[in-house]
């Protein structure tokens, strides 16, 4: 058995670990793979010396992949989910899909794009804790199908949201209804804070939850800008900064 140490400084959340995962564990010399989140690093146990092919892989994905050492090891430790942290990231996946749901239908009704494109990014985060509860007893193949559907399905809605902004740019803006994008985006706020400080609260270096941590960090700078966009909306009476904000979520959610 040997092991594989390598740095790779793009991977910041949930998509590249499910990424690297999807292209490195159907390689027959890999056993087990060992993320360490908080520094960007990935441990692969494999085999045999096949620390080349596996690094080809990592950078043909353009994640900046630095292969640091490779050492001789007894065995793979074990990075599976434990099923108290299985529950708590079935419980942020809940949050995220209710605020999904919950942002679209008070987006559509006040007209605000800024709500729509930040409960595509909750249905961003739904889909990759989702993703990686279901598919812990699935074969490779079904998760690769899982994952492309899902990941067609964001890049459609997020298509539709772009789409939408740029005819209203280009054409007369709807106005805000500003009473109801506030109290929305702050409930939403609120909801990632919980979701993070639950994920804090389990203080373990598992891959899936460093993951959580700074995937929902990411969420609550996004709600934070949803925020402020209804407040210039209020202030400066346009519908202008809600779009401005709406685009800038729609090309997160695309990425």
């Amino acid at each position: 058995m040997h092991k594989t140490k390598f740095h790779i400084p793009k991977m910041d959340c949930p998509s590249e670990e499910s990424l690297i995962r999807l292209r490195i564990e159907d390689h027959p010399d890999v056993h087990s793979l060992h993320f360490l989140l908080s520094k960007r690093e990935l441990v692969v146990f494999h085999q045999t010396d096949s620390a080349g092919d596996i690094d080809a892989i990592l950078q043909s994905l353009d994640l900046g992949a630095v292969r640091k050492e490779t050492s001789p090891s007894e065995g793979a430790e074990n990075s599976l989910t434990s099923s108290v942290q299985k529950k708590m990231l079935a419980t942020v996946l809940a949050i995220n899909a209710l605020f999904f749901v919950g942002e679209l239908l008070f987006g559509y009704f006040s007209n605000s794009m800024g709500l729509v494109a930040d409960s595509l990014d909750m249905l961003a985060d739904a889909f990759v804790y989702g993703l990686s509860l279901w598919a812990v007893s699935r074969t490779s193949r079904q998760k690769k199908r899982i994952a492309g559907w899902s990941g067609y399905l964001q890049l459609s809605l997020a298509a539709l949201g772009i789409i939408e902004v740029t005819r209203r740019f280009l054409g007369s803006a709807e106005p805000v209804d500003y009473k109801v994008m506030l109290p929305v985006a702050a409930a939403a706020l609120i909801a990632n804070c919980a979701c993070l400080y639950l994920l804090k609260g389990s203080d373990n270096e598992e891959a899936h939850m460093q993951a959580s941590q700074i995937f929902t960090s990411n969420d609550i700078v996004i709600n934070l800008s949803v925020i402020i966009a209804g407040i210039l909306v209020l202030t400066l009476s346009s519908p202008l900064p809600d779009l401005i904000v709406g685009m800038f979520v729609f090309l997160v959610v695309t990425r």
